[in-house]
């Protein structure tokens, strides 16, 4: 089927041009360009995050050391770096943004099946956290961070069930993670989990009265009265107490004044004591800490990006040209797991990204690329059998 095919053609047939045509017409964005247009940009752009190149420098040096071979990899021609820079610097980042938000929509039902690990809900579950990424305060004047440092957050809304991302955004280090919960709108039913620096009783009440759940860490200084009390807890399970309870404090109370959950569970590895607060009374208090504990899938998934896509080293430094940087990470990301998943892959996300990256200029089949590993396990057992 895809004889003869180099790998990265084989790849750029997963997505949808249509769509991505689309998203460039809302913003004109090929509006008088004469020779790189915005495809031709982002597919130059997905080539270095595929290969893992860490400059704009290094992708056109690449691209036209294999000049020849342009055409049939899916790309019109090379262009020199500082019209692929101008590129980022110009072109509106909304159009990339467009686009990874319609392969979020694309791939989210893919994975909507995953399981939580000690979880046992068929509630979407949402882990919301930021990471920062260190720039230079020379080169990015406008992302400052702390004290004299520079610093690009990237705060991302994370489905739990495939890790799959449901929001981003880019903004300098010093936004606070709680102003996020204003631009989120809930789906009724969710769960959010998040850690203390997102407790803002406003943006919480809002999520309360939508119908969704949260659940966070509780502040130690946090006046409360204690309305009801469950007896019904195990010990034993490293629970202490699930308590209803309702906000003391005159301007807490007035910005959440309905009734909130308090359990608190002994983490005896750690020697700590962790305080959940909660507006969901249905699932068993255990249940919560479980549900906190698999927040940390976000910082998994953070590291991940941080090591397997060109994330720590941007290839811009303006507002536009950094934003389109993550946006294109983020897609990248996106199309490896539509792909592990329309192939039927039983290689993960990060072995199907380690063997692409080192395989863009073979004429291998993909789905014969990403199905060895099935194709393996199923001779090697057949070679067990034989000594059966």
């Amino acid at each position: 089927m895809n004889s003869g095919k180099y790998v990265f053609s084989q790849i750029l047939e997963f997505i949808n041009r249509y769509e991505f045509d689309k998203c460039v017409e809302r913003y004109s964005g090929n509006y008088r360009v004469r020779n790189l247009n915005c495809w031709n940009q982002f597919v130059q752009l997905f080539f270095g995050q595929l290969t893992s190149l860490n400059s704009l420098q290094n992708i056109c040096l690449c691209l036209k050391a294999h000049e020849r071979k342009l055409y049939h990899l899916g790309i019109k021609q090379h262009v020199a770096v500082s019209t692929l820079s101008r590129a980022n610097e110009n072109r509106d980042w909304k159009i990339f943004a467009e686009f990874g938000n319609y392969l979020i929509d694309l791939v989210r039902p893919l994975y909507s099946s995953c399981k939580i690990p000690e979880v046992d809900l068929d509630n979407e579950v949402f882990a919301l956290d930021s990471t920062s990424i260190s720039v230079s305060i020379n080169l990015c004047t406008w992302a400052r961070g702390k004290y004299t440092r520079g610093a690009v957050k990237v705060h991302t809304l994370l489905n739990l069930r495939g890790a799959i991302p449901e929001f981003i955004l880019v903004t300098d280090g010093k936004y606070h993670d709680s102003n996020v919960l204003d631009m989120i709108q809930p789906n009724p039913g969710a769960i959010y989990l998040m850690d203390m620096a997102y407790i803002d009783f406003e943006a919480l009440y809002r999520m309360n009265q939508r119908d969704a759940f949260f659940v966070t860490r509780a502040i130690s200084s946090q006046k409360y009265q204690v309305v009801e009390q469950n007896p019904d807890i195990d010990p034993t399970a490293g629970l202490r107490t699930d308590r209803t309870i309702v906000l003391t404090v005159p301007k807490s109370r007035k910005l959440y004044p309905d009734k909130l959950r308090l359990v608190e569970f002994y983490d005896k590895q750690n020697d700590e004591l962790l305080v959940f607060l909660t507006n969901n009374f249905e699932v068993p208090a255990l249940e919560v800490v479980n549900l906190y504990r698999n927040r940390w899938q976000i910082e998994v998934f953070f590291k991940w990006i941080k090591q397997n896509l060109v994330i720590k080293k941007l290839w811009g430094y303006s507002p536009n040209a950094v934003k389109i940087h993550i946006w294109i990470a983020v897609c990248t990301y996106l199309i490896i797991a539509y792909v592990k998943v329309s192939l039927k892959s039983n290689f993960s996300i990060y072995e199907i990204m380690q063997i692409l990256g080192i395989s863009v200029f073979d004429k291998t089949p993909i789905l014969e690329l990403l199905t060895q590993k099935r194709q393996f396990n199923q001779n090697v057992k057949e070679q067990l059998n034989l000594f059966e």
